[in-house]
């Protein structure tokens, strides 16, 4: 088995696929990339046993088909240091020894048998639906930072996707925030519901911000499968039941507090350096066409006061949000401004964008509020 590739573009898709690569397997070979080549085209994939990401290449010269897994970690390093120059690769069958020729250089490491690489799973009766990239890296870049870290309730630790034959609707809460993503223009033919993983989430983000065209999403009671130019990612489902969203979303708000969403957050991320750093609560205290924002941090003596112009119409009231909370939301809006709705101070606020425009798209986030100190 021997082939001829461009350094830069050897580099390139490996370097897509590598982010699914974990340190700590429990499977040694899972330290390797798996290079399968058939005729001129190179599959190249990684896995985690739980995600599994492959891209495919078209090779300069080919000779021989077979697979070989090759160590991660020391190709990628090796690859970083050359120019754009063609590498020969080739593989010792008896042995599965690789020599690496590029330029005047010559490398030889040993590889495993590629035989022995996990699989990626098959999707068996599986249902599917297409998705633009874009719409698809929006859905998860504006919900994947309110998904919970916390281990023991696995199921709000990824992102809720929910199909119906109106709406695409993606959830994702740590119960202290929530955010619900809904697309108008996305229809299923049946309804379906499942929960992604965070982290080949994180890594799928990071390919769609520079692709376009569509994505192949296919789904059965297990796996989910997303089909795209020459990339292809293989991921488990969280297995759970995911908490009812809906029931936690307030419908009653008489409070609406409208802003300019930039001096906002950075008047929010301000006074924030001032706050407790263990609740990094702030007061909101909106009277008439003000809204004044307070912190304080009593165990160094730190006080910080804004003042903002904002359009309210309601009842005078005092809410405490936590700050962080706050930021990471308007962080993840691109309107020039936003609405607060609010009922109560014990009862969750929802900010939502100011924006007429695209009629498809149906963003909300809701943050639940902290305790005064009175």
């Amino acid at each position: 088995m021997k082939f001829i590739v461009s350094s830069n573009l050897l580099l390139k898709q490996l370097q897509s696929i590598s982010g699914v690569l974990s340190t700590n397997n429990t499977l040694p070979i899972l330290d390797n990339f798996l290079f399968e080549l058939n005729e001129n085209e190179l599959k190249l994939s990684a896995s985690d046993l739980e995600t599994t990401m492959s891209a495919t290449l078209t090779v300069d010269m080919a000779e021989d088909e077979g697979n070989i897994a090759i160590p991660a970690r020391l190709l990628l390093d090796t690859l970083k240091t050359f120019s754009n120059i063609p590498v020969t690769i080739e593989v010792d069958k008896e042995n599965f020894g690789v020599g690496i020729i590029a330029g005047e250089g010559k490398y030889r490491l040993a590889g495993q048998d590629g035989g022995e690489y996990p699989r990626a799973a098959r999707l068996d009766g599986a249902a599917s639906i297409k998705i633009e990239s874009d719409i698809l890296h929006n859905a998860i870049s504006k919900t994947i930072f309110a998904a919970s870290n916390d281990e023991l309730r696995p199921a709000m630790s990824g992102i809720y996707c929910e199909l119906t034959d109106e709406n695409i609707t993606f959830v994702a809460t740590d119960a202290h925030k929530l955010v619900r993503y809904r697309r108008h223009d996305i229809k299923a033919e049946e309804s379906a519901s499942f929960i992604l993983p965070k982290k080949p989430l994180n890594q799928l983000k990071g390919i769609l911000a520079t692709t376009e065209g569509t994505v192949d999403v296919e789904f059965n009671e297990k796996n989910a499968r997303f089909s795209f130019k020459n990339v292809t990612m293989t991921c488990r489902l969280i297995d759970g039941k995911y908490p009812n969203y809906s029931a936690v979303i307030p419908l009653e708000n008489p409070n609406k507090l409208t802003l300019d969403r930039s001096p906002f957050l950075n008047a929010i991320r301000r006074v924030s350096l001032f706050s407790n750093q263990a609740t990094y609560q702030v007061k909101f205290k909106i009277a008439g066409t003000e809204l004044h924002l307070t912190a304080e941090d009593l165990d160094y003596s730190n006080e910080a006061r804004e003042r903002l112009n904002c359009h309210y119409e309601g009842n005078d009231m005092e809410i405490g949000f936590n700050s962080k909370f706050m930021v990471e939301m308007l962080n993840n809006l691109e309107t020039d401004q936003v609405v607060m709705e609010l009922s109560e101070p014990n009862r969750a606020g929802l900010i939502l964008p100011l924006d007429d425009e695209n009629k498809d798209e149906d963003i909300l986030m809701l943050v639940m509020p902290v305790m005064l100190n009175s």
